[in-house]
């Protein structure tokens, strides 16, 4: 997979596309799913062009990953989702359903999510 600049979360990021943040800091973006599959279903986006989970881990700064999952964190505290429980997601690649060439970070939240993957 090849990053695309002209993805959705880069038109998000450069302002092209409106959201409805939740969370920003100088690493980070997190804005409500505009499709969402639970009640709480937030993004959470590096603000640089990384690809995938294997490209992020692998050529993003130490700030820039610790960022990003301190930011995951706080979001789901923020959202009251640290009592309940909730679930993080980021699909990489063909195999594992990775639709957007940019890292995103899924947060489900506020029911029941069930098993993680059909058996």
């Amino acid at each position: 997979m090849v990053y695309d600049p002209d993805n959705i979360f880069a038109k998000i990021l450069r302002g092209e596309i409106p959201c409805d943040k939740v969370y920003e800091d100088d690493h980070v973006l997190a804005f409500n799913d505009i499709n969402p599959l639970a009640p709480t279903h937030v993004l959470v986006v590096p603000k640089d062009a990384y690809i995938s989970m294997n490209d992020f881990t692998q050529n993003a700064s130490d700030t820039a990953i610790s960022t990003l999952f301190r930011a995951v964190g706080q979001i789901a505290r923020d959202l009251g989702l640290g009592d309940g429980g909730y679930r993080i997601l980021a699909n990489i690649g063909d195999d594992g359903g990775q639709e957007v060439p940019h890292l995103h970070i899924h947060i489900f939240g506020g029911r029941p999510l069930g098993p993680m993957l059909l058996r």
